[in-house]
């Protein structure tokens, strides 16, 4: 299934999201066999797609997948709007000016641009040739309309716009029509490395044209669209997105007759896709794999993703305002023991990330755990005495002016049996330095809306997922300007954190950038601003007979190839 990249998503870490993107890979005959337990992940650029040519695939036919909630926000950079399966919805719809390799490096996508590069470098100016067929589902020609209202709406000007990132964008002087009307141009002020992270998906002006369009018009539906897929049906009593080709599209018409989304609980994924009720389902955790791994009629499709499976710690509000307590949480969590529990009965065991900004098989990796790569309960406990907290006993929460350390470790009602095992096994490891965690399951559609995006815990696990672009991780750590906390959820942040992100945006020099993005990792750590645990496995169980789609790894795929094979 298509999913996000560019979107940054975030992910339940408790149930499956809406998987990503695309390129040429192995075979669909893929083995997920238990005799592999203990290899090492796929290194990057490793991807499973079961590729064939377009006269290989039947024209028709459904392709059905499951997503973890209904989609209440469409619009993909707005704060609400960043869950994975609204991005990746929005991609299939909306014009994707860039696609991936298998190892993640951006490419112009023809369907919508003729080219993209950098005419100048001092300054920046980046010139977009517009393919002239693309346009709207109004009618209304892509052109410089649509840049500009893009850029004037994420350049953080206006505080009315609910943004999720403003990285780039604040970095943009100017945006002008070129030689033509098929030509856009883009004047930076500063330089920025990851420029073709920028308008992609690009979305109409009429989106952008005020912060009341920009919060609300695509709540619920996408008013707008201009890709080889549209909205056919929402159906929120089935809970079912459909997408149908566009009669309008002008480029490779897509192979199936239509993409279905269907909104269930993360409990019930395996069950429908047994049943034949969907087409392909995660097979990474203990309980899905061993109920998977002998279905003669599944594929078992691997690859190397961007996905961080994280502990959360909400720095906004409570003890884990004091930067003591959270670093006692992070201490006081044996990160070794989850993976364990995760990994338990896989084809190959997940890794501990030591990094918030790069994954293990990935070029720019280090440790920079420091003293807070492995549990160590003595020195939490001493953070805590220090922090005012005295000791309860045995068995019982530490107190501070009359108050026990409590936390609420907020998770999705829908989650499954391995979230359910992490919960339980933080629960007692934070126990035993004194803090005492209240596990509280809230509906699974109310989850980021009300609670994630809204910083409604103290702790919570979900995945980041697909920061293919390094400034993709911006949001996640940048300082909250007043009600909006970007993809900071947790609050945590600091103006050196800040000041380094945003000169490695700046840094066009690949090796510098990587330094002084693992220089703000250190001080990240030292924050307590959040626990990376582990890198998630791709494993797909996918229908055999499927084609063009399963596992991408870092690459994107191609929709309109996706179908069954003659």
């Amino acid at each position: 299934m298509i999913s996000a990249a560019r979107a940054a998503a975030v992910v339940a870490a408790t149930v499956s999201a809406a998987l990503v993107l695309t390129a040429c890979g192995g075979g669909g005959s893929g083995s997920a066999d238990g005799d592999a337990q203990g290899k090492a992940a796929p290194a990057a650029g490793t991807q499973d797609l079961n590729p064939h040519p377009a006269a290989d695939i039947k024209q028709g036919g459904v392709y059905k997948v499951a997503i973890q909630q209904w989609i209440n926000q469409y619009n993909p950079n707005q704060t609400d709007g960043t869950q994975g399966d609204a991005a990746a919805i929005t991609e299939l719809v909306e014009p994707d000016l860039f696609t991936f390799d298998a190892k993640g490096v951006p490419h112009s996508n023809p369907d919508f641009l003729a080219s993209a590069k950098v005419v100048s470098t001092d300054p920046q100016v980046v010139s977009y040739e517009l393919n002239p067929k693309a346009k709207w589902s109004d009618g209304k020609p892509l052109g410089v309309a649509d840049f500009e209202a893009q850029w004037k709406a994420l350049s953080g000007k206006d505080k009315g716009y609910q943004v999720a990132t403003t990285s780039g964008y604040d970095q943009i002087a100017k945006v002008e029509r070129g030689k033509d009307d098929h030509e856009v141009r883009v004047t930076f002020a500063t330089p920025f490395a990851d420029w073709q992270r920028l308008f992609d998906p690009l979305l109409p002006a009429s989106l952008n044209a005020d912060p009341d369009s920009f919060n609300k018009s695509w709540a619920g539906t996408v008013p707008v669209t201009s890709n080889a897929w549209k909205v056919g049906q929402y159906d929120k009593t089935a809970k079912t997105i459909t997408l149908v080709p566009d009669p309008a599209w002008w480029g490779e018409k897509p192979k199936l007759d239509k993409y279905i989304f269907w909104a269930m609980d993360g409990t019930a994924r395996t069950d429908a896709y047994l049943n034949k009720e969907i087409h392909e389902t995660p097979a990474v955790t203990p309980e899905a794999y061993k109920r998977l791994k002998d279905d003669k009629e599944t594929d078992f499709r691997v690859g190397a993703r961007w996905d961080q499976v994280t502990l959360s710690l909400n720095g906004g509000r409570g003890p884990l305002q004091d930067v003591k307590v959270r670093q006692a949480v992070t201490l006081g969590v044996d990160r070794e023991a989850l993976v364990k529990v995760a990994g338990k009965d896989l084809p190959f065991q997940p890794k501990v990330v030591n990094n918030h900004f790069f994954m293990p098989n990935q070029e720019g990796y280090q440790d920079n755990a420091g003293a807070f790569a492995k549990r160590d309960v003595a020195r939490a406990k001493k953070l805590l005495d220090e922090a005012g907290w005295k000791d309860g006993g045995a068995g019982k929460p530490r107190v501070k002016d009359g108050k026990p350390l409590t936390l609420e470790y907020v998770m999705p009602s829908d989650a499954n049996g391995l979230a359910e095992d992490q919960a339980k096994l933080t629960q007692q490891m934070l126990g035993e330095i004194g803090v005492k965690t209240e596990l509280r399951k809230v509906p699974g559609d109310d989850y980021f809306d009300r609670y994630v995006h809204r910083s409604n815990y103290d702790l919570t696990q979900f995945r980041q997922v697909d920061r293919v672009y390094r400034s993709d991780s911006y949001q996640d750590y940048r300082q909250p300007d007043g009600d909006n906390s970007f993809g900071n959820y947790g609050r945590v942040s600091s103006p050196e954190v800040d000041k380094l992100m945003v000169e490695a945006s700046r840094t066009t020099d690949p090796r510098k950038q990587i330094a002084l993005y693992n220089e703000a990792d250190a001080k990240v750590w030292e924050l307590g601003h959040s626990l990376p645990l582990y890198q998630r496995p791709q494993i797909l169980a996918v229908r055999k007979g499927l084609a063009n789609t399963g596992a991408p790894g870092l690459g994107s795929e191609t929709s309109v190839r996706i179908g069954w094979l003659k």
